[in-house]
């Protein structure tokens, strides 16, 4: 009698079952929270139908207490006269029912309502769903201004076309200014050195991945590059592979000087002639820095410059006013309005 022998391992076959099981629930889930959204749109329709457009009237206030009532009695939990006119907000914040994203939750329809603006409200939609973003992460994109950010990069035109079109995305529109890296934990630390600075990064790479934008993958930290006898170390290095090249980014605690947009020009050009690899676009470099002068960026820099940035970091998270202060986003906001009166 021959002896069975078993090929497979009890682990490998838990990994494959256990993959199917998760995959199972996944699908599940995404169903039923495709479902809860479309029947929450379907509701707020329906009670804008009765309601109108007059919120305060107390006509509508009956009818959404009426609806709050039996809703609640037959189905439990989830029909406050809260929740009813989140529903009504809902569907006036999206009236078009098939610009609905199956990916995204009740809880991200939720954070995208509160937002006035359309483009704006738009623009959160798309990235979630290109980007996988969790509530939390859509939330935190929302309270750190990511689009209006993005916006006040160098050629606003040009973002506001392509800005979710990848194929056409150029590094002056990928390239923020300022970031935000409150999730570091520096704060008000009085003391602590470009390593300490590099090391948080590390440690909450996943955070600062999403801070930078789509596309990036990490490739390395403290990279030495020698010639002529000398060692050189680059702080971190990125991929983006919507751009196709590489991003190297170097700290600085203080401010910005001309000797440190040389230093990066240097690793530009070493990138530049030894590590690209077929198919990529030319590497470019960040230095970020605590503070920068604008001019010494601008004399320092050849004008036709497209791979050399300067961008500041804030280790808090800033308030509305002070974002608009630092975005001139008052005079940005303006000038778009005049132009589309025109």
């Amino acid at each position: 009698m021959e002896n069975n022998q078993i090929t497979i391992q009890p682990e490998e076959s838990y990994k494959i079952i256990r993959k199917s099981v998760l995959t199972a629930q996944s699908k599940v889930y995404t169903a039923v929270n495709s479902a809860m959204v479309q029947a929450y749109w379907e509701i707020g329709q329906e009670i804008h139908k009765a309601c109108g457009e007059n919120d305060r009237a107390e006509y509508g206030k009956k009818i959404l207490e009426y609806l709050s009532e039996h809703l609640t009695k037959e189905f439990g939990k989830g029909f406050t006269v809260t929740n009813l006119k989140y529903m009504r907000q809902f569907y006036r914040a999206f009236p078009i029912r098939h610009t609905l994203c199956d990916e995204l939750s009740w809880s991200h329809y939720r954070l995208l309502m509160r937002i006035e603006n359309e483009n704006s409200r738009k623009f959160y939609m798309e990235e979630a769903v290109k980007s996988g973003w969790s509530v939390r992460q859509l939330e935190r994109q929302i309270g750190t201004f990511y689009y209006e950010r993005l916006l006040a990069s160098q050629d606003k035109e040009s973002v506001k076309n392509e800005v979710g079109l990848p194929d056409k995305i150029e590094p002056k529109n990928i390239v923020r200014d300022p970031y935000v890296l409150e999730f570091l934990g520096l704060e008000g630390k009085t003391s602590f050195y470009e390593k300490d600075l590099e090391q948080a990064i590390i440690d909450h790479l996943q955070k600062f991945l999403l801070e930078l934008g789509r596309g990036f993958s990490f490739v390395a930290r403290q990279q030495k590059i020698t010639f002529d006898g000398r060692n050189f170390f680059i702080d971190l290095v990125f991929y983006n592979y919507i751009l196709k090249c590489f991003v190297i980014i170097d700290l600085k605690l203080g401010d910005l000087t001309h000797q440190d947009l040389g230093q990066m020009q240097m690793y530009v050009n070493y990138y530049t002639r030894e590590m690209m690899n077929e198919g990529d676009n030319p590497p470019i470099g960040i230095v970020l820095c605590a503070d920068k002068s604008d001019q010494i960026v601008k004399y320092t820099l050849p004008e036709e410059n497209s791979q050399i940035f300067a961008s500041k970091y804030k280790l808090y998270l800033p308030t509305e006013e002070e974002f608009k202060k630092e975005l001139n986003l008052d005079n940005y906001v303006k000038k778009d309005e005049d132009k589309n009166e025109e």
